[in-house]
This record gives C-alpha cells, structure tokens and sequence, in this order.
C-alpha cells in the first residue's frame, strides 16, 4: 500500500501515453522520494521491488492487458525475484525503470527490468510471474492466446534463457500441494 498513490497515477498516466506492444521494451520516469530511501539516502533495496511493480502497471496498461486480464478475472503475482546492484540511486535523484518480458518457460513469464540514471543501468532484476485466476493458476497458453487476441502474438524466439531457467529451478520453493518444513534452519 505504500506505493499506491504512485500506482494510481502510473495508471492514469498510462492512459495518455502511446500505446506499445506487449513484447516491447517500456520505460518509466521517477524520482527517489523521501519515501523511497533509507537512513544512506539511496533507495532502499527491498524499496526497488515495488517500483518495479509501478513499470509492469503501466508496460500491462499501456497494451491494453491490463484490462483484458482484469476482464478474465486474473491478477498477477510474482513466484521469484532478483536483483543485482551497482550504483545506488541517492534521494531525489531522476532516474527511469526500464521494462521488457524477455521469455517464458512451462510455468512463467519472464520480466527484467532496469533502472537507469542518465542512460547508465544501475540496478538489474530479473521477476518470473504468474496469474492467478478463479480457479487457480492461468496457464501461459491461456495468457498467450489472450495476448495474441487483444494482438500481441507472442515473438517466434520467446523463450527464456538457460541461465534464468536455471536460477528460478534452484531458488525455486516445493509447490503449496507439498511440506515445507523449517527444519535444520
């Protein structure tokens, strides 16, 4: 909730902003507010996350998916995240939250976003989501043939890579059907 005034206006702002394709490459423009930072003055590391919330917001509503999915009855939810820092991005510092799906694999879509100040990447973070609908998870051919129908057919070559099937495979938790005991912690 402690970005949703930001997310509302992403949203409303998206609405006059050009239309873009699905599969293409999206940025946003902010600032680091006072509620963005920590006691160091750069934003906060766990602070990026919802950030990069606000670039999908308006990469799905800027497509014409975010209403298509909320029509179908299906929000999105992130199954894994991470992040590499390499500078940090200092209080009220401009910067931009690059976006793009670079692929999908059986069970997710893959995002990476980029924040960068003065055309220089800072922050890379790569997010493998899903969508939850009625009746449980939506399958990727349901979310690609919904993307296909509003027209975004999928790329020909949108499949993840092996290095992030390979980090969402290790970091990946036992499935909620399954225990997940905390044991030997």
């Amino acid at each position: 909730m402690h970005v949703i005034f930001r997310t509302l206006l992403i949203l409303l702002k998206a609405r006059r902003r050009s239309r873009v394709s699905l599969w293409e490459s999206t940025d946003i423009t902010l600032r680091a507010l006072p509620t963005d930072v920590d006691i160091l003055l750069h934003i906060n590391n766990g602070q990026y996350f919802s950030l990069f919330d606000l670039a999908r917001y308006d990469l799905m509503a800027r497509s014409g998916f975010w209403n298509a999915t909320r029509k179908a009855g299906w929000h999105p939810v992130v199954q894994a995240e991470q992040i590499t820092f390499r500078k940090s991005v200092n209080f009220w510092t401009k910067f931009q939250i690059h976006t793009k799906l670079i692929g999908v694999d059986d069970r997710c879509f893959y995002i990476e976003h980029r924040v960068v100040v003065d055309g220089e990447i800072y922050v890379r973070a790569h997010v493998a989501g899903r969508f939850i609908g009625p009746n449980g998870p939506v399958s990727n051919d349901e979310i690609l043939g919904l993307a296909a129908d509003i027209g975004h057919p999928a790329p020909a070559d949108f499949q993840v890579s092996e290095e992030l099937q390979r980090w969402r495979a290790e970091s990946a938790l036992p499935s909620t059907r399954r225990a997940a005991p905390n044991a030997g912690f």
